[in-house]
């Protein structure tokens, strides 16, 4: 309810249907209320927000990996946000509104450390066997990097993963597979990082695992 000043000629404060009147430095004043316009979902919004919650559900149950992963990218953002923005761009798969994580085209650490080289996963009993070729002394690889596995089960939205595993000469490096992951398929990373961790070469895909 608005109150009239100076009678019915005068100013008014308080608000009447959809005008608010009101003093300011002692001038009187009315304006309009401002439309309520709600921002309407566009299909380009809804694809990018699609995008967006595909790339978070893979990577929020490794986000510890991928502080390590992509601190290279972390000078202006997060290592996340820097996770996020590669993998929306690059491992996006199919069609609105049924796209699909590409698997292959993600990564889950990204640099200039030379990577691993003819690397390869092999399920055995209860653990996961990583496998790679001793590559150090080309380029910037060194024996002492530190190998960086991942294991993603999409099924659960679970990883289990090791950022300082066995060192590049060592060649093999090993992941316990949790129990209750019987049945499922996992997804299987392999990276490296320098040993003072200043270094982080690009994740390798070692394809698709099932957990018999």
């Amino acid at each position: 309810m608005a109150t009239i000043k100076q009678g019915i000629l005068g100013g008014f404060s308080g608000k009447v249907g959809t005008v608010v009147g009101g003093t300011w430095k002692g001038i009187h004043y009315m304006r309009s209320l401002p439309t309520s316009v709600r921002n309407p979902r566009t299909e380009a919004q809804m694809k990018q927000r699609t995008k967006f919650l595909t790339i978070i559900n893979f990577l929020k149950p490794i986000t510890p990996f991928i502080r390590t992963g992509f601190k290279a990218y972390a000078n202006k953002q997060t290592a996340f946000n820097a996770a996020m923005s590669y993998n929306v761009s690059n491992a996006i798969s199919g069609e609105f509104p049924d796209f699909k994580l590409d698997y292959p085209n993600a990564l889950v650490s990204r640099g200039s450390l030379l990577p691993a080289e003819d690397a390869t996963a092999t399920v055995a009993e209860d653990k996961m066997t990583f496998a790679w070729a001793d590559n150090s002394g080309t380029g910037n690889a060194q024996a002492t990097d530190k190998a960086m596995a991942l294991m993603y089960n999409s099924v659960k939205g679970e990883a289990v993963f090791d950022t300082a595993s066995a060192e590049r000469s060592a060649k093999t490096a090993n992941l316990a597979i949790p129990a209750g992951w019987t049945g499922d398929t996992v997804e299987i990373y392999l990276g490296f990082v320098s040993e003072d961790g200043s270094l982080i070469a690009n994740s390798v895909y070692l394809g698709q695992k099932p957990i018999a």
